[in-house]
């Protein structure tokens, strides 16, 4: 068991980046929601307490009162209005601040606290090796396998702790990046795990066929994942036990009287609706992203999978404006591998960059002759949390290279379009 600091919350947006900050300073951290009981805190015995964000009612739960006469060490994150009003003075130490600086979290962690740091990585590795055996016993294990970073690195920790006991179905969609789905086989072929790679495009480019609207193209393509993903289970016999990649921001969801409440049930990858819940393994629940990014890095997974930029779970489908087509395809991931190596050498990377094929057409001039071909986007963000975003101002040089590029390399493609929206008012993605 590790030093517990707990995050309550009481609404505020930026309670993950307070409890990421610290678990960086090596001290784990939990979310818990306002209205948390007394009774609970105590079972959870923090070594103090950070409160994020106020009630909209302007009250405090009863719990509060409590917590005066517990002597837990408490730090506000933009409480001084509040807790003036309250004549808020408590007889221990305390901090009360609306800046979460390293600083100020260091002074309450280590100085009031009395934290050790005792929160590591190979710790967690150790302890969830040990918690998925306890689990799963010798039965198996079954997980869907997108390739991403969250399933890719519980296939990883799963294969390590039960090896030979876990089965990963890929199903490969049609939807990936260039030679993306044979580097994730790659991958995992010397895993001990048994590994199914499943072809499905033609299948799930026929259930496109004529869709334009892109919330119909997600619902198709997930309904679609589901049915392949049983069908192929279903050669695989009896396997009691379901693995996701989940991860902890899945599990903290804004909500409830005062803020964050966590999932009394679990949806992602579509389960069964009976399914018992005790037989679902989720060893990376408790890590943050960029956690799991550096749990990948110690599990020995590569570069191109652990530090992969986001990528929506229906692929390309919803970077291809309008209805999908395998040429559509074709072109956009040819477009989309050019401006990401360009990108890639860069020093400072943005956070993430891609291309759009359009379903804008433009006149062009390919040798003596006009064309009449879509035009490509590009898209390059540079954020800290995905919440928010600034389109990244890339050097011209940069630019003209990658155009250059795509137009001669690529025969379908005469104009090509540089995306300055940020977010808000647009979004990321185009779709």
């Amino acid at each position: 068991m590790n030093e517990l600091i707990l995050i309550l919350d009481f609404g505020s947006p930026y309670k993950e980046l307070v409890a990421r900050a610290v678990r960086g300073l090596s001290v784990y951290s939990e979310i818990k929601p306002g209205n948390i009981s007394i009774e609970e805190i105590k079972r959870l015995n923090p070594l103090g307490i950070v409160f994020t964000g106020k009630p909209d009612s302007g009250e405090l739960p009863d719990a509060f009162s409590d917590l005066l006469a517990s002597k837990i060490p408490l730090l506000g994150i933009g409480y001084r209005e509040y807790l003036g009003k309250h004549h808020f003075v408590p007889c221990y130490p305390t901090i009360e601040t609306s800046k979460t600086s390293r600083m100020i979290f260091q002074q309450f962690l280590f100085g009031i606290c009395g934290a050790k740091g005792d929160y590591k990585l190979a710790g967690y590795i150790k302890s969830q090796i040990a918690k998925i055996r306890q689990q799963v016993g010798k039965q198996r294990v079954l997980l869907a396998l997108s390739g991403g970073v969250d399933s890719s690195v519980c296939a990883s920790l799963l294969s390590q702790a039960i090896p030979e006991q876990l089965t990963c179905i890929f199903v490969d969609h049609g939807f990936m990046r260039l030679n993306e789905g044979d580097q994730i086989e790659e991958a995992f072929a010397d895993r001990q795990l048994q590994f199914i790679r499943v072809n499905a495009q033609k299948r799930f480019l026929a259930r496109l066929e004529g869709v334009t609207d892109p919330e119909t193209k997600r619902k198709r393509i997930g309904e679609e994942f589901i049915r392949v993903f049983e069908e192929e289970s279903k050669k695989l016999g009896d396997i009691p036990f379901l693995a996701q990649g989940t991860i902890y921001p899945d599990i903290v969801e804004s909500g409830g009287d005062f803020g964050a409440t966590v999932k009394s049930h679990h949806n992602v990858g579509g389960l069964p609706a009976n399914f018992d819940v005790s037989k679902l393994v989720e060893p990376l629940s408790g890590l943050f992203k960029d956690e799991v990014r550096a749990l990948g890095k110690k599990l020995g997974l590569p570069a191109f999978l652990v530090d992969r930029q986001p990528f929506p779970g229906p692929g390309l489908a919803v970077r291809v404006i309008g209805e999908v087509t395998k040429e559509k395809l074709d072109i956009l991931r040819g477009a989309d591998a050019i401006f990401r190596e360009e990108l890639d050498e860069m020093r400072n990377r943005p956070a993430q960059y891609f291309a759009i094929l359009t379903d804008t057409y433009s006149v062009g001039i390919k040798g003596d002759s006009r064309t009449y071909q879509p035009v490509i986007a590009l898209r390059a963000v540079t954020t800290d949390d995905f919440m928010t975003c600034e389109y990244t101002p890339l050097p011209h040089k940069v630019l003209s290279q990658v155009v250059s590029r795509i137009t001669s390399e690529i025969p379908s493609v005469s104009r090509v379009v540089y995306d300055i929206t940020s977010k808000p008012p647009g979004t990321v993605e185009w779709e």
